[in-house]
């Protein structure tokens, strides 16, 4: 028997621009898109890496949520910064939420994201 498809939708008209899903669920394993700091267009935290990291993660949390899952069945974590100085300020925020936690993760600096203004991406992987 084939295994069911769950595809989950923030609504962001990059979804259907892009062809991209904010996760999917497969079994028991679900990936969340790297996720950025915007709200219905709305640059969340400008300026601020760790206001844009707790929001981030909020918006991975629903994401898992819809998917039947939560912060407790993240297994990985990728993390894409633009200024990799700023590490300190985002893995305190990822430590908010994951330090009992624990998933493995990654931090990487990369030269930018789709909007200037963005500091910071992050990807999940959690196994139900």
């Amino acid at each position: 028997m084939p295994i069911e498809k769950q595809l989950i939708s923030s609504g962001a008209k990059w979804e259907n621009m892009f062809g991209y899903s904010r996760a999917v669920k497969m079994g028991n394993l679900i990936e969340v898109s790297g996720t950025a700091s915007v709200d219905e267009g709305k640059i969340i935290g400008i300026n601020d890496v760790y206001k844009q990291t707790k929001f981030i993660i909020e918006k991975i949390e629903k994401a898992l949520k819809e998917a039947g899952a939560t912060l407790n069945d993240v297994i990985r974590t990728r993390i894409y910064v633009t200024d990799i100085s700023l590490q300190n300020e985002v893995g305190r925020a990822h430590a908010e939420f994951f330090g009992n936690i624990k998933p493995a993760t990654s931090m990487v600096e990369v030269n930018a994201l789709v909007l200037p203004e963005l500091l910071v991406e992050i990807e999940a992987t959690a196994y139900l």
